[in-house]
């Protein structure tokens, strides 16, 4: 099963989404967008789907996020950059298409 298990997820879901998420220090543009940069970095692709549609949905321009990709690509390395810009794409046109049949 892939499915996450009820504790962990309670645990995500009460200290995640209700406290870091929540702290007015950044705006939820900004989480967004470091969050997106951590998961890049890091290569977590399956992550990087839910966060890239989260920043969408946020206002976060598919411009703002192939920027960040490429500063990444010089810490990171070309690898996991490549894969996340194919991962947006496939986010952006996968929007774009729900967004025309609604």
């Amino acid at each position: 099963s892939r499915s996450v298990h009820a504790d962990l997820m309670a645990q995500t879901i009460d200290h995640l989404f209700g406290e870091i998420w929540q702290d007015d220090r950044l705006s939820l543009q900004q989480r967004s967008l470091v969050t997106c940069t951590v998961l890049v970095a890091t290569g977590r692709e399956s992550e990087q789907y839910l966060h890239f549609r989260g920043a969408r949905n946020l206002g976060i321009e598919r411009a703002t996020l192939e920027a960040m990709i490429t500063h990444v690509a010089h810490y990171a390395g070309w690898p996991v950059a490549v894969s996340a810009s194919r991962v947006l794409g496939e986010v952006w046109d996968q929007m774009d298409e729900q967004e025309k049949q609604s």
